[in-house]
């Protein structure tokens, strides 16, 4: 399992249950690396989406304690019900997308993230954690810059080399 994520230069990832920036580059650079694949979340990233609606072309799986069935979706009731269910798929086909508190909670379990690094403050209200600064993490790869939307942004590959086995 790996998380995905775009940052502004002090980690921050969003704002009023919102994204940072608009990011074609990266917004492309997501749907290229899930597209097929299974996407975790928690029910604000689910309603932060147009209509609220799961993301196409993914098998779209959502913590939200309470929340009942919803189309296009996989609700996990439980961390230890989404524990299983993230089991259920090989590892290389999960990405965690958020938000904050999901992010926190699944990244030690993660082998990787693949981090979008926006060079600029999006005065952000929420924040990933800094992986320069955690023990385990490593940037493995970094990508020349690309500008987008007015915004210079790298792609870059990180490696968590301790990841804990998902508890199920």
């Amino acid at each position: 399992m790996r998380a995905i994520v775009v940052v502004d230069n002090q980690w921050g990832i969003g704002k009023k249950n919102d994204l940072l920036f608009r990011l074609p580059a990266d917004m492309k650079h997501f749907r290229e690396r899930t597209a097929g694949k299974v996407v975790v979340m928690g029910s604000n990233t689910l309603l932060s989406f147009p209509g609220g609606q799961p993301l196409k072309n993914r098998t779209n799986i959502v913590l939200w304690p309470g929340g009942g069935p919803r189309e296009g979706c996989i609700v996990a009731d439980s961390l230890q019900e989404l524990f299983a269910l993230i089991a259920r798929y090989p590892a290389d086909d999960v990405f965690v997308i958020g938000g904050a508190m999901l992010y926190r909670t699944l990244l030690p379990y993660c082998s990787g993230a693949v981090v979008t690094k926006a060079d600029a403050c999006g005065h952000a209200e929420v924040f990933f954690e800094d992986l320069d600064a955690l023990p385990n993490w490593s940037c493995r790869s970094e990508s020349e810059p690309v500008e987008t939307n007015g915004i210079f942004v790298r792609f870059c590959e990180y490696e968590n080399a301790a990841p804990l086995p998902l508890p199920v």
